[in-house]
């Protein structure tokens, strides 16, 4: 089992949905402001452009603004463009880094859905393909 599956794929089936209903061709402003009614109308926690301070070697250095996070837990970054960049993906993972949060998704509203999960623990990087042993 994932690190935190179930929430990771409700936030997955919420953006679903959203591309469902508004299809492709929006700014991603309005896919997270639609995706944030589509969470919330589900019972799921969610903040948008919440700050979180950024570490380095253990002291606060700065803030990060991430598109959402999602019980306290997820890191969600929004994109809105025809294709997701390997640049795209590294940068959410440094964010999980900085801000020592163990899981984050990218999301794009493409002409699909397409939806990268990225895992941090023990100052190693996992893509969401990777089965975790233990993920404490």
């Amino acid at each position: 089992m994932l690190y935190n599956e179930e929430i990771t794929r409700k936030i997955i089936g919420a953006a679903q949905e959203v591309h469902r209903e508004l299809g492709f061709g929006f700014l991603e402003a309005v896919y997270g402001n639609a995706l944030y009614k589509e969470l919330t109308s589900r019972g799921i926690k969610c903040e948008c452009q919440k700050p979180i301070d950024v570490f380095y070697k253990g002291e606060a250095v700065g803030h990060y603004i991430p598109d959402m996070i999602v019980e306290d837990e997820v890191i969600v970054e929004l994109k809105a463009i025809v294709d997701l960049r390997p640049e795209h993906e590294w940068q959410l993972v440094n964010y999980l880094t900085a801000c020592n949060k163990k899981i984050g998704l990218l999301i794009n509203f493409g002409h699909s859905v397409q939806v990268k999960r990225k895992i941090f623990t023990e100052n190693k990087r996992y893509n969401g393909m990777e089965k975790i042993k233990n993920p404490c």
